[in-house]
């Protein structure tokens, strides 16, 4: 599967001066053939993230696992992670089919936990499920808890069906995403988000559970294609830092901090914050993965 950045021709320096700029429309004009890239770009991670889920996940025998299984997988809404993770693995100069394993797995552990928490029970305030239930309760928390080490072995199967990838690789990837999952990671996120009542809500506690659920599934997703793609240390911590900000600025949009006062502001704190991760990594064609953020703020 041939590397989404090849694709790209456009120039990658972060935020260049220009000191006779364009006229306005021709600014325009630039700025909407770059989103239209940068969109072609998402799309096309987002197609072979879900054509390989497809093909892994068929319903098979035994069908009273893979059925359900298949349909909590695309059931859950879709996150930013799962193609992050492959964006971070191409910035780094690696090959698609070395971070697909890896961005479905994130993917996995993101609709696992998502069934867990619109399981169609009682005694969860505010509980509103938001999937269509086809299975009963039982069997879609079951399912879950199998969806989890399902990912693993995607996992430690790609190691003989993507070049370049090593046993040490996999293996820090996947206890990359044993710790998401732990109980200090998006577990924690979930127990404290269902503690939250009311709306007017401590602002530290927001960015807590936007931390400790959107953030660091980012973060993982990020780091893990970094890894994949052979990033060099610090690299794979600016791009874990990058990811957190992301996933943060996700969870504050759409998620628990979405109506409250003062969040727009701290959101474009986050952004500011995101987009500097990337200032290090000279070289690099960052123009796809910063458009994650702020399109408007990727110059051509």
């Amino acid at each position: 599967m041939a590397t989404g950045l090849s694709q790209f021709k456009a120039k990658s320096s972060f935020l260049t001066h220009i000191r006779s700029p364009p006229p306005v429309k021709a600014c325009h004009r630039a700025a909407v053939v770059a989103m239209d890239k940068n969109q072609s770009y998402w799309a096309t991670i987002e197609a072979d993230i879900e054509a390989y889920l497809k093909k892994a996940i068929t319903i098979r025998p035994p069908v009273t696992v893979f059925e359900p299984m298949h349909h909590l997988t695309f059931a859950a809404p879709r996150t930013k992670a799962p193609a992050l993770c492959i964006a971070a693995c191409e910035l780094m100069g690696g090959d698609r089919d070395q971070a697909i394993a890896a961005a479905s797995a994130v993917h996995l552990m993101h609709a696992a936990y998502y069934a867990h928490e619109h399981l169609p029970i009682t005694g969860r305030p505010s509980h509103k499920p938001k999937i269509q239930h086809k299975f009963e309760p039982s069997i879609e928390l079951l399912t879950g808890d199998g969806m989890v080490p399902f990912g693993l072995e995607l996992l430690s199967r790609s190691m003989d069906l993507a070049k370049n990838n090593n046993p040490d690789k996999i293996l820090r990837v996947i206890i990359e995403i044993t710790r998401l999952t732990g109980s200090e990671g998006m577990v924690d996120g979930l127990y404290r988000e269902l503690q939250l009542n009311g709306s007017n809500i401590d602002m530290g506690i927001i960015e807590y559970v936007c931390k400790k659920k959107e953030g660091e599934l980012h973060a993982c997703g990020a780091a893990c294609g970094a890894i994949l793609g052979g990033g060099a240390e610090d690299e794979i911590e600016n791009l874990r830092k990058y990811g957190l900000y992301v996933g943060m600025i996700q969870g504050m949009q759409n998620g628990v901090g979405k109506n409250n006062k003062g969040m727009e502001e701290k959101i474009e704190k986050l952004k500011i914050l995101a987009l500097k991760e990337l200032q290090s990594l000279k070289g690099k064609m960052i123009e796809p993965i910063s458009s994650m953020v702020e399109p408007s703020l990727v110059v051509v």
